[in-house]
């Protein structure tokens, strides 16, 4: 995968690192986490050196710039350089202090719209954009479209499911496991399945999948772990960023910010590619709303 300069800054290969960081060894998450956290100290740094630094191997060192999506450490190092020149420019620090009981609610305010807004960026920076695309294309075309979520990701597959039903195409949201699965059976070429969790490791969202899958169905995951159990039974892998957890706030809530970024690229990608009959269908929706609160 060719990487550039833009393609890291504003955040993306620190998304990258924690998003890959759970499929890694901890001697490949150590290199990780210190070219994201150094960028400038280590494009300075030999593969050697880093190495050195990180108390790993070159192997190591190279292993993980290649998991990081480049070629090789030389790739690696050229990238923190630029991402090292963009951070001297002179852009403010981000705010790091998590939420505390005894915070006022204006600093819990800015808090949180921080990390909306850092979740919303690392999430759009490590999109796949073919991925999301051979995604949109197959919702486009499907006869019917499932999608499965439980807990906070149950609400964003309401979400994606509200919005391809206002433009005129059949879908289902299941958060009931066995009803999901007993849905899935159906399914056949064709057909979509969406499996949005987290974790990558939800079995009641897992199993329909797989049966999906088994069936013909093309199956999307809409996860923040790419190399989670539900990516083996996934075609199409869009994964999201989360904002950094907190004791108030857990990854089950702050995780849903990135997937609804995810579930907004597909809707709008979808009412594109069918906006001779998406256009006609929305402004019926409305004028129906619109008629009923009159």
């Amino acid at each position: 995968m060719p990487q550039n300069v833009k393609e890291i800054f504003g955040g993306a290969l620190a998304a990258k690192v924690r998003a890959l960081a759970p499929s890694m060894t901890r001697s490949m998450q150590r290199v990780a986490e210190t070219v994201a956290g150094d960028p400038a100290g280590c494009a300075a740094l030999t593969v050697t050196r880093l190495a050195e630094r990180t108390g790993t191997s070159e192997a190591t060192v190279v292993r993980t710039a290649r998991a990081l999506g480049y070629a090789g450490y030389r790739d690696l190092r050229l990238a923190l350089a630029g991402l090292a020149a963009q951070q001297q420019s002179g852009r403010a620090p981000a705010i790091t202090t998590d939420i505390a009981v005894d915070d006022p609610i204006a600093d819990v305010v800015a808090k949180l719209a921080h990390d909306e807004r850092q979740t919303l960026a690392d999430t759009a920076a490590g999109l796949d954009t073919v991925q999301l695309g051979a995604a949109v294309a197959a919702l486009a075309g499907a006869r019917r479209t499932d999608v499965y979520g439980v807990g906070a990701s149950g609400l964003v597959a309401q979400d994606l499911v509200q919005k391809l039903l206002r433009i005129g195409l059949m879908a289902h949201a299941h958060s009931d496991p066995h009803l999901a699965v007993t849905n899935a059976v159906q399914l056949r070429a064709g057909d979509v399945a969406v499996a949005i969790t987290h974790s990558g490791s939800t079995r009641d969202v897992i199993e329909p999948l797989r049966v999906a899958f088994e069936r013909g169905a093309t199956t999307v995951a809409i996860t923040g772990r790419p190399g989670g159990a539900v990516a083996q039974y996934a075609d199409q892998v869009l994964t999201t960023s989360t904002a950094r957890e907190s004791e108030l706030r857990p990854a089950a809530m702050s995780s849903r910010t990135g997937q609804l970024l995810v579930v907004d690229c597909l809707f709008v990608g979808v009412a594109q590619r069918t906006y001779d009959t998406a256009a006609p269908a929305l402004a019926a929706s409305y004028e129906a709303l619109a008629h009923r609160h009159r």
